[in-house]
């Protein structure tokens, strides 16, 4: 029997779309944005850059992604499972980290009134779940994983709750930039993730 190949690729895209919806994780010490609300974009004279955790994996452990002012830690948010997180950022060059039983790093350069995503990608630790930030390009905007993955996650926003978390965790959060940081520069420059300017829309 001939398989109908626009079949096929509705019949993929419902089922990424079903599995998208499972496995939200919890929201802790951030504020979810209401349903219907405006879209995010640029501020005036700034650049945005959306952190988007689409995969449902480690559901259970929330991971906080943060930008370096002269080696200090400053939240940019704490990301769960299946949501979406849009920081202001200034233009110019950036160092990100995100945490979770480790430290990984992305450093960036952005433009001011463009767009830009990283995903925070789970993997298993030794006693829970690490995390990483993959930027993506510009042919991945088209992508169906990508567009399910975007339009499958919830917007989220810090409150009060995220910068006292951050305030009671920082000497933790510190000592993870200062464990991970110098071993993320022994890595070849081509090994440590970077959001190019170009990769903006």
């Amino acid at each position: 029997m001939t398989t109908n190949p626009r079949l096929a690729r509705l019949a993929l895209l419902a089922t990424l779309a079903l599995f998208a919806s499972a496995c939200a994780g919890t929201i802790k010490n951030m504020k979810e944005v209401a349903p219907g609300s405006p879209e995010p974009g640029p501020a005036p004279g700034k650049a945005m850059v959306v952190f988007l955790r689409p995969s449902g994996m480690a559901y259970a452990v929330q991971s906080s992604v943060f930008v370096m002012k002269d080696k200090d830690p400053q939240l940019v948010g704490i990301v769960a499972a299946k949501t979406k997180l849009a920081w202001q950022a200034d233009p110019g060059k950036h160092l990100f980290m995100v945490v979770g039983e480790s430290g990984d790093f992305m450093s960036a350069e952005v433009e001011a009134g463009k767009t830009y995503f990283a995903m925070v990608t789970p993997r298993m630790g030794m006693w829970k779940a690490r995390f990483s930030l993959k930027p993506v390009g510009p042919e991945e905007y088209v992508s169906p994983e990508f567009v399910l993955g975007l339009n499958g996650s919830r917007w989220v926003e810090t409150e009060q709750a995220s910068e006292a978390w951050a305030r009671e965790n920082a000497d933790n959060i510190r000592a993870k930039y200062d464990e991970y940081f110098p071993k993320w520069m022994e890595k070849a420059e081509a090994d440590r993730p970077r959001l190019r300017v170009t990769d903006g829309k």
